[in-house]
This record gives C-alpha cells, sequence and structure tokens, in this order.
C-alpha cells in the first residue's frame, strides 16, 4: 500500500516515513499542500495522510480539492485541542483524525484501520447481494451507493458508517458499536467524529415522506436508520 504523507514539518514527517516503512508501507513524503495535487492525480496512492497547519496551501485547503474529484481515504493531523479545524477537517470529507503530537504506532494504527474498511471488507462481500432501504441501495462489495436511482458520492468512513446503519435499519446503533464497526476503534471520550459523519450523510441523503431525516438520533444511544 502506497501511502502519500504531507507535511511541513521535516523531522517528524521523516520519522513518520521510517517507522511507515518498517511497517511495510510505500511512503512518499511531501512538505508543501501545492505540489501534492499534482503527485495525487497519478492515482498510485491508498491514503492521504495530511497536516492541516502548512504554508501557502494548508491543510483544509488541500482537501477541500481533493474532495472535488476524489475519494481517497484522508487521515488529518491535526493540533492537539483544536476541535474547530478537526470537525472542519472532517464536515469536508476526511476519514479520520489524529491529534499531534502522536506516535508513529497510533498513526500506523489509525491508517490500518482505515484500510481494513475500505480493502478486506470489499474483497470479503464482493458477491454480497444489494441492500435497498427505502429510496436507498447499497453494494457493499464494490462500496457504492445510490439514492433514488443517482449515485451518491460517499468517502470511505461515511460509507462504513452507512452500511452499518443499513444492516441494523430499523434498529438503533449504539456511538460505540458505530465507533467499532465503522471507524475500526474504540469510541474515545469526547470524539464528535461519529457526529459530524452523521451530519454530512443526512445533508446527502433525503427526507422520509414526513419530512424527518432517514438517520434518525435515539437519545442516549445512538442513531437509526429508518425502516419503512
Amino acid at each position: 500500500m502506497k501511502i502519500l504523507l504531507i507535511d511541513d514539518d521535516v523531522s517528524l514527517a521523516h520519522m513518520l516515513e521510517e517507522y511507515l516503512r518498517s511497517e511495510g508501507f510505500d511512503v512518499l513524503v511531501l512538505h508543501d499542500g501545492s505540489t501534492a495535487i499534482a503527485e495525487l492525480a497519478s492515482g498510485a496512492y491508498g491514503i492521504v495522510v495530511l497536516d492541516i497547519m502548512m504554508p501557502r496551501m494548508n491543510g483544509l485547503q488541500l482537501l477541500r480539492q481533493i474532495r472535488a474529484s476524489s475519494q481517497i481515504p484522508v487521515l488529518m493531523l491535526t493540533a492537539k485541542g483544536d476541535d474547530a479545524d478537526r470537525i472542519t477537517g472532517l464536515e469536508l470529507g476526511a476519514d479520520d483524525y489524529v491529534p499531534k503530537p502522536c506516535t508513529p504506532r497510533e498513526l500506523t494504527a489509525r491508517i490500518r484501520a482505515i484500510l481494513r474498511r475500505t480493502q478486506s471488507l470489499a474483497t470479503a462481500v464482493s458477491m454480497e447481494s444489494t441492500f435497498f432501504v427505502g429510496p436507498l441501495r447499497l453494494w457493499p462489495g464494490k462500496r457504492k451507493a445510490e439514492w433514488d436511482g443517482q449515485p451518491v458520492q460517499l468517502t470511505s468512513t461515511e460509507f462504513s458508517l452507512l452500511e452499518v446503519l443499513v444492516r441494523n435499519a430499523g434498529r438503533p446503533v449504539s456511538k460505540n458499536a458505530l465507533s467499532e464497526q465503522g471507524l475500526g476503534r474504540s469510541l474515545a471520550p469526547y470524539d464528535r467524529n461519529i457526529d459530524v459523519h452523521i451530519s454530512s450523510l443526512r445533508r446527502k441523503l433525503g427526507l422520509t415522506k414526513d419530512g424527518s431525516p432517514w438517520l434518525r438520533t435515539v437519545y442516549r444511544i445512538g442513531y437509526q436508520f429508518v425502516k419503512e
């Protein structure tokens, strides 16, 4: 698997690169967001690790450009305690984030969690039947979704969370279960990741006949995909 790591902190990027290579990844490091656009056009990468705080073109600006044409998984590196940037990154389509300073081991674990749900799941269920729930049609093996016959562009994480909810349509799913099954990790205290992704999914999906969202909040439990 080829990783594009974009961070202007040269020493940190070098350390992360060495560790990721020791874990069997092929890594290219760039220190400027503007040079990453042309590199990503090659389609050679399986995931992007992207720092937010960079000169000239910051990580959020680059993420916006990436999402304009690609659904490649993106893992953001954010300043510790900077909730505003984290939420903005998730709203722009980031799959997950790791607060800096982070250990190489933690970063590798997050990368593997994202790749597991984008690769091994598709291989394991490539011949699985299509899911139909209301106007939604879901192909888990192809990681493809349609709403009222029209393609829905979902990030890797959005698709994973939606699949968990659709498999449990009509039943509430706890945030802990969504994090374990959709993100591949335990839910951390004060983690807004699930909530932001659900909000994005609501914007991309339509409303039921009574004007309510298909993805409903179940008080003190989690979320539920309505089964009509």
